[in-house]
């Protein structure tokens, strides 16, 4: 397949992190790959979060989308609604690198936090008849999971835009999770940007992508292979018999 062009279009080049501006007893300062943190340079315009559960991934990817305006939920700049104030205040010590330009579209899309956003798009659409034909002209609600994301996804995102994905695939198959890496590379050819948390295989095998570790007390770059999503993956098919004997006797 084909590789991305990583031509120099990134809306959010890195980032810097202000630590002095965490309360103290912060939770934040505790997480290994976090706390030893002080800046980040974003260098592709896919760039992957990739680690174990709580490693801070998620924490940093929520942070970088209100450092830069998004609600966090979920949604666009325009949403403002709040169902639980869960997030944590690592966006407030963030600064951005910002590139020259600006991004003409905008999205964060979270997995836990969907439902609350496909009930805001459905109360705008009460206020204001027919903004669902931004996302496909159908209520999320009345689509499977995976139908809603893939609507909002090919409806939703457009060229030259700046898009932040926490676990996209927890609501796809395999099969749907291609159809989003055709996406996802089809709008990166065409200007948009994409840092995206994520515990997939399949996407993580997007060419030239950027992949960045939290596993371990520093963020660092590695390969597709050396991923865990990558060998465990691999592992299980390869050797399916062995493993389920060890694991279940």
């Amino acid at each position: 397949m084909e590789g991305v062009n990583l031509m120099d279009n990134r809306f959010i080049q890195g980032l810097k992190i202000n630590w002095e501006r965490l309360e103290r007893g912060s939770y934040i300062k505790e997480i290994p790959s976090l706390k030893n943190l002080s800046e980040l340079m974003i260098q592709s315009n896919i760039t992957f979060f990739v680690g174990e559960n709580g490693t801070g991934k998620s924490t940093l990817l929520e942070a970088i989308a209100v450092a830069y305006g998004f609600n966090p939920e979920g949604g666009t700049k325009n949403f403002n609604f709040s169902t639980q104030d869960t997030h944590s205040s690592l966006g407030n010590a963030i600064v951005l690198v910002r590139g020259a330009i600006r991004p003409k579209d905008g999205y964060f899309l979270r997995a836990e936090s969907f439902y609350n956003v496909a009930s805001q798009i459905d109360s705008y659409e009460r206020d204001d008849p027919g903004y669902l034909s931004y996302y496909g002209g159908k209520s999320l609600h009345k689509q499977s999971h995976g139908e809603s994301f893939l609507a909002l996804i090919q409806n939703r995102f457009h060229r030259e835009g700046l898009y932040l994905l926490d676990e996209p695939e927890a609501a796809l198959s395999p099969q749907r999770q291609l159809t989003l890496l055709i996406t996802i590379c089809q709008l990166a050819k065409e200007g948009a940007q994409f840092i995206i948390a994520t515990h997939s295989p399949i996407l993580l095998g997007i060419p030239n992508a950027d992949i960045l570790s939290f596993d371990g007390d520093i963020v660092k770059h590695i390969s597709y292979e050396d991923t865990e999503s990558y060998q465990v993956t691999e592992m299980f098919i390869n050797n399916k018999e062995y493993l389920l004997n060890q694991l279940l006797n």
